[in-house]
């Protein structure tokens, strides 16, 4: 918080009070807690681990909320925890009108919120989720048999590694875009928020602003593939020189529908809106990796592409990148074990005695990886019905309610309609759908089922 009171200093905004006033009162809040809870922590068990992932990532959006109150926007208190909900959860929908002449203290504040948001997010994927079997492809268990026994022996170097990998890809992609034309405080802010997938920008436009600069839109597309990689690989070939981790299967997986979306819907546009073709797929590629990749960055409104463009950007919404990035969505991975569930389904009706193990790559997936994929992808879709229901019951139109609850869900920002759609925001709605869509982007970011288990008396009983 007092990174954002010093550019504001430096801007001559006022605002920077207001940071200042956060930055004590938080610092003051958590050193008391600090004092309070001294001695030895408790042990760590599956139940901690779970209580301790819910209550951390309530506790950062409570915390981010903090400085949109004390800001000179006036933010209510839905709309100041939304805002900090959508960046902490590198979502990137917002609900501030006027970003171009926000303080600049304040736009920075966003994109913090995303970098840290994002660097949380690879945490949660490679060490907690895999640690509570309920999601993610365990850096360990890819690393090598003998140190999953023992994962955390050696996390303080994977975790000043992540650290250090994640850091250096967002000065160099801000270097990029500072080369291509951005100016210097842009291209900070929009680094941080391409790496961490986020999609949060300082212009009211997003990326429109750069529709006619093709050189940023490549380098936006480039950054945002690589955060939708899994970090587990990055560490393994730059700390321990495995560059055998690049055949991964969800890779492959991610790189192919990336690839395909962007070459079937260039062709799309050059057929019937009649674009140039380099044009096209520069677009296409732009947009399908922003939506693809949840980043949620948009250089267009694609919902003015035809129908088949929009059809395969709203099922593009379901997919996320890799176990381990910074990506949400339902991720490569999961629908590598699901197609791999369904053949062994098919090949048991033919031969019901046969036993066929579940495979990932050269390895075989385990009980609790197949029923984790399974009750995951079953909770989304109850979840994403429920929440579509909630919206609609606060009075918004079916598009709004059906595309706003997935995009929140799988943390991609934009839904589709005149009200949030890629050239619109979420200022516009009530504030109970706000409160709604705040659960569902947490809920979504989480991985649904380390929220859900919390709430079942089993969690609680003895």
């Amino acid at each position: 918080m007092l990174i954002p009171a010093v550019v504001d200093l430096y801007y001559g905004n006022n605002d920077w009070r207001a940071f200042g006033f956060s930055a004590l009162f938080m610092g003051g809040l958590a050193m008391a807690v600090a004092l309070a809870t001294q001695g030895h922590p408790p042990q760590a068990t599956t139940r901690f681990g779970f209580l301790l992932v819910n209550l951390l990532w309530l506790t950062l959006a409570i915390a981010g909320a903090v400085p949109f109150l004390a800001s000179s926007l006036d933010m209510s208190v839905t709309d100041a925890f939304y805002e900090s909900v959508s960046g902490i959860t590198t979502t990137g929908s917002t609900v501030i009108n006027g970003l171009d002449q926000a303080p600049p203290g304040l736009l920075l504040w966003r994109s913090l919120l995303n970098f840290m948001g994002g660097l949380g997010v690879i945490a949660l994927g490679l060490f907690l989720l895999p640690f509570l079997k309920i999601g993610g492809v365990s850096y360990f268990k890819i690393e090598s048999s003998d140190i999953e026994d023992r994962p955390f022996e050696r996390f303080q170097t994977f975790a000043v590694s992540l650290i250090g990998i994640y850091t250096t890809l967002v000065m160099l992609c801000a270097v990029c875009y500072a080369a291509a034309g951005m100016t210097g405080f842009d291209a900070i802010n929009h680094a941080m928020s391409t790496l961490a997938t986020g999609g949060i920008s300082t212009h009211d436009t997003s990326f429109a602003r750069y529709a006619n600069t093709p050189s940023v839109l490549w380098i936006a597309s480039l950054f945002m593939f690589i955060g939708g990689l899994p970090f587990s690989i990055m560490i393994l070939i730059l700390v321990r020189g495995r560059t055998d981790a690049l055949r991964d299967p969800q890779i492959r997986v991610f790189a192919g529908y990336c690839i395909a979306f962007s070459i079937l819907v260039a062709i799309y546009l050059r057929i019937n809106l009649g674009m140039p073709f380099f044009s096209a797929l520069t677009h296409s590629t732009f947009n399908f990796i922003s939506i693809i990749t949840t980043t949620g960055f948009a250089s267009d409104d694609y919902t003015r592409w035809g129908p088949f463009a929009v059809a395969c950007m709203f099922v593009a919404t379901f997919l996320g990148g890799c176990s381990g990035s910074t990506t949400g969505g339902i991720k490569a991975y999961r629908f590598l074990v699901l197609f791999e569930l369904m053949g062994n389904g098919l090949r048991r009706l033919i031969y019901p005695n046969t036993v066929q193990p579940v495979r990932y790559g050269d390895r075989t997936i385990d009980d609790d990886m197949q029923r984790s994929v399974v009750l995951f992808i079953s909770a989304f879709f109850v979840l994403w019905a429920i929440t579509t229901i909630l919206l609609s019951a606060t009075g918004l139109d079916l598009t709004t309610s059906m595309t706003g609850s997935l995009a929140a869900l799988t943390n991609v920002g934009p839904g589709m309609g005149e009200i949030i759609g890629p050239v619109g925001n979420y200022a516009a709605l009530p504030d109970a759908s706000k409160w709604i869509l705040s659960a569902a982007m947490l809920l979504g970011r989480l991985e649904i089922l380390a929220v859900f288990v919390v709430f079942t008396p089993t969690f609680w009983g003895r």
